[in-house]
Order: C-alpha cells, then sequence, then structure tokens
C-alpha cells in the first residue's frame, strides 16, 4: 500500500483486497493493527481538532472511505483507484473472520441496534464467532468495557461509534484491548441492523452518498453537509492554487 498526504491528511492507496489482504497478515502474526477510514466530514474536521488528527495519523491503515475524498484526490493529481467504504470492508472482514475462525468483538450504537446486528452478521455468516458484543453509552465506566473486551479473547473490534469519540476512544485505550485489530465502523451498525438505508449504488459511485443522507435526515444533516462539503471545496481550491 502507498501512503500519501493530502490537505494534511495522511491515507493509503489501496484496493478492498490488498486491505483485507494485509489485515489478515497482520493478524496472523499477532502485530496489533489500528484501522482507520477518511472521508470528506473528517478530513474537514481534523483542520481543526488537533487531538482527532492525532489519532487518525497514530493508525496503521487509513483508508479512503468518501467518493468525495477519491474525486478531490484525483482533482490534486494522485492516483486513487478506488474507495475502500467502512461498511464494505466490514462485512468483508467478517467473512475472513468466519473462515479464519477469528473471534470478534461489536462495540456502539444502542443495544437494540448492537444486538440485531450481532444477529444479521450471524445470519450471514454462520461460523462467524462473535466473541462479545456492547452498545456505545459507556462512557461513565470505559475501563469496565475495556476489559471486558480484553477478556472476551476478541482477535477483531469494531467500534460503531461517531466521530471524534471513536478515534479517540480507540487511541486511548489500544494498548489495554488485547486484540489484534480494530476499526472504527461509524454508523455500520445502523445500515446492518436496517435502522438506516444505505444510498443506490448510482449514489454511492458518484459521490451523492451524503445527499442520500439528507434526504432521509434533512433536519439534521442538511447544517453539517452544507458546511463540511463548502469548507472541503474551499481547501481543494486553495491547495490547487497556491503553488
Amino acid at each position: 500500500m502507498k501512503r500519501i498526504e493530502f490537505l494534511k491528511a495522511p491515507m493509503d492507496i489501496a484496493t478492498m483486497q490488498e486491505t483485507v489482504t494485509f489485515i489478515e497478515s497482520r493478524i496472523e502474526q499477532k502485530q496489533f493493527l489500528q484501522h482507520v477510514v477518511v472521508n470528506v466530514a473528517k478530513i474537514v474536521n481534523m483542520q481543526k481538532d488537533p487531538v482527532l488528527a492525532e489519532s487518525v495519523k497514530a493508525c496503521e491503515v487509513i483508508n479512503i472511505d468518501g467518493m468525495g475524498v477519491v474525486f478531490g484526490a484525483r482533482f490534486l493529481g494522485h492516483d486513487v483507484p478506488e474507495r475502500v467504504a467502512g461498511v464494505d470492508l466490514f462485512h468483508e472482514l467478517l467473512a475472513m473472520s468466519a473462515k479464519r475462525d477469528f473471534p470478534v468483538f461489536l462495540l456502539g450504537a444502542t443495544e437494540e441496534v448492537v444486538n440485531k446486528t450481532a444477529e444479521v452478521v450471524k445470519a450471514q455468516n454462520p461460523n462467524l464467532n462473535i466473541a462479545g458484543y456492547h452498545d456505545g453509552y459507556f462512557w461513565q465506566d470505559e475501563e469496565a468495557v475495556v476489559t471486558k473486551i480484553r477478556e472476551s479473547g476478541a482477535k477483531l473490534l469494531f467500534v460503531a461509534i461517531t466521530s471524534p469519540k471513536k478515534e479517540n476512544f480507540i487511541n486511548k485505550w489500544q494498548d489495554k484491548l488485547g486484540v489484534d485489530f480494530v476499526m472504527g465502523v461509524g454508523g455500520t451498525f445502523d445500515v446492518v441492523a436496517g435502522k438506516v438505508k444505505r444510498a443506490p449504488q448510482w449514489m454511492q459511485k458518484a459521490g451523492f452518498e451524503w445527499l442520500y443522507r439528507v434526504i432521509q435526515e434533512p433536519g439534521r444533516m442538511w447544517k453539517r453537509y452544507l458546511i463540511t462539503n463548502s469548507k472541503f471545496a474551499y481547501l481543494l481550491i486553495k491547495n490547487k492554487f497556491s503553488s
């Protein structure tokens, strides 16, 4: 995998298969690997949030999630073959874990959603070993949840908590989690559990997933995407023509 820097954010140029193969080899070697994906919102927030920026930079694998970042990186001259969406990588890693008998732990979302997610992924991968799961509302007693994860025997940990909380939680506790691989998956559990619908394929490929989210939740999402997309466009243009 080739690492580049884009708008002060490091990221790896890799296909889905290259990413899965690399992660599998690291788990085999029992070498701890911290993973993160970056999208437009995260890159914009990293500009003004040094803690988030350091948490992202601490990761060994930084995949490009959003098509906006793919298009932006290409605009600035980087050769990016495809995006590696977090929700798609999640499913690929579960399938790999089922084949290799790697136990997994699911952390995040509401109790109802994480329970449903465990049920759905087990149905999709009957041989999957789910070592445990817990909702994402544990901030009064983080250490107890970290202990639960460590004692579960899981090799892979998926953290479905909003940014920057998940990145900072992973970075803070990585040495105590007892897993070989940890990945922040954002709202993936909501999608898997059927609480949120994913955009159609054509919208995903065209970079309009954000618009689909706005259509689903206009009151909550319109301002967020208007601000972040505008700031992202400004950063791109400024970087393109600054030299």
